[in-house]
């Protein structure tokens, strides 16, 4: 049965007075919800009714999607999760209060997130509004485990979210909390604020590939950093925005036998793009483990979770007096109930718009997971190999190559790529940064009036498509570039999978049939490069 809100308007929690929170607050509704409780990055445009990645509050089925490493529209499904969960959580509050129904609920999803995963109950969940948040999070943790506050040494630091180079000295990335609290962007966060190092990937000389000496410019960063009596949080990719993983296993390896309790690792796995294997090996190596439910899941934007490992639960009595601008980027609900003496210093204050991402993230995770195995590594492979083709043979694309050495053969279905980066090219010669996003806007647009021409190229026109943000790309010799990201996500799985063979087979066509609309598309919108609006 729904319930209607306008007799439970002015009805507070079933206890009474005290808490900051009302029945009312869970009747916004919930495309209003579904963007709030996070920074500006969420925010609508008030004309367009889309983020600033073109993903609005609701289902938008008739665009297609290929965009997972940036964000992806919610799913219909996923959609109707968030309702339904919100309809429950007002039921559960009319018997307590709305904190404490809320809390039990958020550690019901810690429990499915973990049984999705495969992961023990040993590993902790904290989640946070969005990646960037839980990095806030992870240098918090990393201040307890290591006794000092400690240097980050960012892998990848190119190929990262922007907010990293802010979070990982302990600094405010926003000019917003998702609090609501207002700061200064790039200001010191109190007891947090520290120093940090960048390890790019993207290899100086060509401004394409992967640099050969990855490992090596780690181990120097870390053998500088302990050497001036530092503690060291290093932050390693897997996988970065062109789908690159780094620094190598053997590396890590070493790290571990020379400088045990000196280094503690935190992989960056908001792409999601990684088996559930390669997952708890990182957590059973005692690192801490950045994900979110909006990439590689197609989740709403934002929502993210850091998996922390078993023992770093019994150092948190030791965090008395440290970080406390930490208490501006968490509430109570966002820790694990077993962490009491940590969560009793932070403020009852739900979050109903992260957790209600989380809830639709949750669906579409459990939805992938339910196809079989065998049939989504089948998919990534035919889907890799139709994509390297379309894009090695059209005159308009110049593919970025894969990272060398990373692929991982047992790695469940991830042994393939699943982002597919390329710059643009015209005549033989590339096209601007500039270009390259007027391009990008214009493939989530119908274009039709722009482009004109035959009945054909007006349809391919009209079509609304998402694919990844440009990514900059700085050359050592001329203007830099940037690469667009064609991304294969955990939904176009689902959405192929047909126990019917031959079905699911027409699924995947279908599939590779829009991607080289998409295609065609950006070579109709290079042609007639003046008429794309900017």
């Amino acid at each position: 049965m729904s319930i209607g809100a306008s007799h439970l308007s002015d009805i507070g929690h079933a206890s009474g007075g005290g808490s900051r929170y009302r029945l009312r607050d869970l009747f916004t509704p919930l495309d209003t919800l579904l963007v709030s409780g996070g920074d500006e990055r969420l925010a609508l445009d008030p004309k367009e009714r889309v983020n600033a990645y073109g993903c609005a509050a609701s289902p938008e089925p008739e665009i297609w999607n290929f965009a997972s490493s940036t964000a992806s529209p919610i799913s219909q499904g996923s959609y109707e999760r968030a309702a339904l969960a919100r309809e429950e959580l007002v039921h559960k509050s009319l018997f307590d209060e709305v904190e404490i129904a809320f809390d039990r609920r958020c550690e019901h999803l810690r429990d499915e997130l973990r049984g999705h995963f495969q992961l023990p109950p040993r590993v902790d969940v904290v989640f946070s509004p969005s990646g960037t948040d839980s990095q806030l999070h992870a240098l918090f943790l990393a201040h307890a485990v290591l006794g000092a506050p400690p240097v980050t040494i960012v892998v990848g630091a190119d190929q990262t979210g922007s907010g990293t180079a802010h979070t990982a000295r302990g600094h405010h990335f926003s000019t917003m909390t998702a609090s609501g609290l207002a700061v200064r962007k790039d200001g010191a966060i109190a007891g947090l604020a520290g120093d940090s190092i960048s390890v790019p990937l993207l290899d100086a000389e060509t401004g394409f590939t992967m640099r050969a000496d990855a490992d090596a410019a780690v181990m120097r960063a870390i053998e500088d950093s302990l050497a001036q009596g530092r503690r060291v949080l290093l932050h390693i990719m897997d996988s970065s925005k062109l789908g690159w993983r780094a620094p190598s296993v053997a590396c890590l390896d070493e790290i571990a036998r020379r400088w045990p309790r000196k280094v503690q690792v935190v992989v960056d796995a908001c792409q999601a793009r990684l088996g559930r294997r390669r997952l708890r090996s990182y957590l059973d190596r005692s690192y801490m483990v950045l994900i979110t439910g909006s990439k590689f899941f197609g989740g709403p934007a934002f929502s993210g979770a850091l998996l922390v490992p078993k023992g770093f639960s019994r150092l948190l009595g030791q965090t008395e007096g440290l970080a406390p601008g930490v208490f501006d980027y968490a509430g109570r609900c966002d820790w694990p109930m077993t962490w009491s003496a940590l969560r009793s210093r932070f403020e009852r204050r739900p979050n109903f718009g992260q957790w209600l991402r989380w809830e639709a993230a949750l669906a579409a995770i459990g939805s992938y997971h339910a196809v079989p195995g065998a049939f989504r590594a089948k998919a990534f492979a035919e889907l890799a190999s139709g994509i390297d083709a379309m894009i090695a043979s059209s005159p308009s694309l110049r593919a970025i190559p894969a990272a060398i050495g990373t692929a991982d053969v047992g790695d469940e279905e991830f042994a393939q790529p699943t982002i597919f980066p390329f710059t643009l090219m015209r005549n033989g010669k590339p096209v601007s940064v500039a270009e390259t996003s007027a391009v990008h806007r214009a493939l989530a647009r119908d274009m039709t009036d722009y482009v004109g021409g035959s009945a054909e190229n007006r349809q391919v026109a009209a079509q609304r498509c998402l694919v990844g943000q440009p990514v900059r790309l700085e050359q050592p010799e001329g203007a830099p570039q940037a690469a667009l990201r064609l991304c294969v996500g955990a939904r176009l799985v689902t959405d192929a999978w047909s126990p019917d063979g031959a079905q699911a087979q027409r699924n995947m066509q279908h599939i590779v049939d829009r991607i080289a609309q998409i295609l065609a598309k950006i070579d109709l919108l290079l042609d007639r490069t003046a008429a794309v609006p900017a």
